[in-house]
């Protein structure tokens, strides 16, 4: 269907209401989020002065080869927004804790490298960081709870990068126990 100017007319569904159940379980689920995130940041701010975004940047920093990635890389692979992560790098780099290279390949690309500075103060922050994840998510839920979390995040992820053509990694069941020493999560 098309309207006077020809330009197609969106077709309008009728509104797919949630029951009392999906409610509520999404209600729980917002709040469960919304603590989770909040305590988290909380404890980071508290013991580490750098918020959660700040401490996450850093991890994928840390785990990539030669503790640099492109930034069009690194805003893929954390939570920001392009612009959201230029200042945050901005900031880092005001610490010293990160450093912005230009990339040898793309005169328009940036590489943004962690500081040995930025490593020491990650590896101080990762601790708490852990514990208090630890104590907020992990040890509260089943091994099995845990499995059917990291399925359900999965599912989630997927339809929202169908949805806007983005997305984050997937939580995949170790297989294998890790060093728990060498996560920095």
């Amino acid at each position: 269907m098309f309207n006077y100017f020809g330009y197609p007319v969106p077709m309008v569904l009728p509104t797919r209401w949630l029951s009392a159940h999906e409610q509520q379980c999404w209600r729980a689920f917002l709040i469960a989020c919304q603590s989770l995130i909040s305590g988290i940041d909380a404890q980071l701010l508290r013991d580490s002065g750098l918020p959660h975004g700040y401490y996450e940047i850093l991890v994928h920093l840390s785990e990539a080869p030669g503790r640099a990635l492109r930034m069009s890389e690194l805003a893929r692979a954390s939570t920001y927004s392009k612009s959201r992560l230029s200042h945050a790098v901005a900031r880092l780099e005001d610490r010293g804790w990160v450093k912005r290279l230009e990339c040898p390949t793309d005169r328009r690309g940036q590489i943004a490298q962690l500081t040995d500075e930025g490593f020491v103060t990650l590896a101080a922050a990762a601790p708490g960081h852990v514990e208090h994840v630890r104590q907020a998510l992990i040890d509260v839920l089943t091994p099995e709870q845990l499995t059917q979390l990291g399925e359900i995040s999965a599912a989630i992820i997927a339809a929202a990068k169908e949805g806007t053509g983005q997305g984050h990694g997937v939580c995949e069941p170790p297989e294998c126990e890790q060093d728990p020493a060498a996560d920095v999560a």
